[in-house]
């Protein structure tokens, strides 16, 4: 019995108002075909172009177009298409849908369900040749390209307008082998345990302070889903955080540096760890049982070290076994970096400066650099943490593959 590459999978497709709606119904008919669950949405202009109907029979799925509508299936509808989509793929793409994903707005169904997802995105622009050049629409790309989508480029050749060049919706058979790709590159850490640590660690100093720092937690958990949807088992050690539980991963909560080390140590069976936490260097030597209170003098603190966890790994690595470092750092990157990459023994770093306003803790974007065992280096330009979570996962798949 043949085994469909698709099965299982569930594909939101969004159908803008194009001239080339009409191949979204044959990209449709070949991911069904693969074996996937096609859920469309159409915009009220795609209406103008093919039928819901059409839709509807070739997907064997009702047709989402209208927010307000009451759906058998949806309680909310937006919110819930955006759960379901393990990718969405917008084809045709239009100027108009391009430039309201990279603003943010959500004002039809199908650009809010863009804004809900976390799924992976693709685009398959079509469009006039003076619209996809137009300086506009580049910058638009550009700005869904830095949010992790994915562009599938047009081709050139005759439009509908007459025109040739830039522009034109690929063959759809193309369009189909670029997501059927994209999950059989996806599931690479299939039958691999990732560990991930995440957040900062608060050392207690009496029953109501603590020694902390300002991370988020963001770039850890953005890694444990990435590991996830990777096919991997992803374990999540998180510090105090103020986010929710990562989809399919197993979230172990600590609090301090020493509960952090146990709960690693407890899963170092891992194929790959990823120390994203920020671990306090120093805790109090000793916790007050009171609160301390304050007086006219200075308070002295005695601080004493926390173990390195990450470097503790390192030091009984098992063969075969990935181990991935960040370097937050304010100064001296690449210096800093290395040195920790050989302290620690490392496949490979991640290192930002968290001195700048647009990375670091606290927002959802990251500019890092890459270092390597064998010298190399890799500048990533700035990016959303999601998307910057998914390129590390790939580094790790290939670290994996190479051992």
């Amino acid at each position: 019995m043949e085994t469909l590459p698709l099965k299982g999978r569930e594909i939101v497709v969004g159908v803008t108002g194009g001239i080339a709606a009409y191949k979204a119904v044959e990209v449709v008919r070949r991911l069904k075909k693969l074996g996937a669950g096609v859920h469309v949405v159409m915009t009220r202009e795609a209406t103008e172009f093919v039928t819901e109907l059409t839709f509807r029979e070739i997907s064997g799925q009702q047709v989402a177009q209208d927010m307000w509508e009451k759906a058998p299936q949806y309680h909310v509808e937006h919110i819930a298409l955006a759960r379901l989509a393990e990718l969405v793929l917008v084809v045709p793409a239009t100027a108009n849908i391009l430039a309201k994903a990279a603003a943010g707005l959500a004002d039809d169904l199908l650009s809010t369900t863009l804004l809900a997802t976390k799924a992976q995105v693709y685009y398959a622009p079509a469009m006039n040749t003076g619209m996809w050049e137009n300086p506009a629409t580049q910058a638009n790309l550009a700005v869904l390209r830095q949010r992790g989508a994915r562009i599938i480029e047009p081709a050139s050749g005759a439009l509908a307008c007459d025109a040739t060049g830039k522009g034109r919706l690929p063959e759809p058979v193309a369009i189909a082998e670029e997501i059927l790709s994209y999950f059989q590159k996806g599931q690479r850490l299939r039958g691999r345990k990732v560990l991930v640590t995440a957040g900062g660690t608060e050392e207690p100093l009496d029953p109501v302070r603590f020694l902390g720092n300002r991370s988020t937690g963001r770039m850890g958990y953005a890694l444990a889903e990435a590991a996830a949807r990777a096919g991997a088992e992803a374990v999540l050690v998180s510090g105090p955080t103020a986010l929710a539980d990562p989809v399919n991963v197993r979230v172990i909560r600590v609090r301090t540096a020493l509960e952090m080390q146990r709960a690693v140590q407890a899963e170092a069976d891992a194929d790959a760890v990823i120390g994203a936490a920020a671990v306090a260097d120093y805790r109090p030597a000793e916790v007050a049982e009171q609160k301390i209170k304050k007086n006219d003098g200075e308070l002295t603190l005695r601080l004493v070290r926390n173990p390195d966890i990450l470097a503790g790994l390192g030091a009984e690595k098992r063969r075969g076994q990935v181990l991935v470092g960040f370097a937050a750092e304010t100064e001296s990157i690449a210096e800093y970096a290395r040195r920790k990459l050989e302290k620690k023994n490392l496949d490979f770093i991640v290192a930002n400066d968290v001195s700048q306003a647009d990375a670091g803790f606290g927002v959802p974007t990251n500019r890092v650099q890459i270092f390597y065992r064998d010298g190399r280096r890799e500048q990533q330009p700035l990016m959303e943490k999601q998307a910057l979570a998914g390129l590390i996962l790939e580094r790790v798949a290939d670290c994996l593959a190479d051992k």
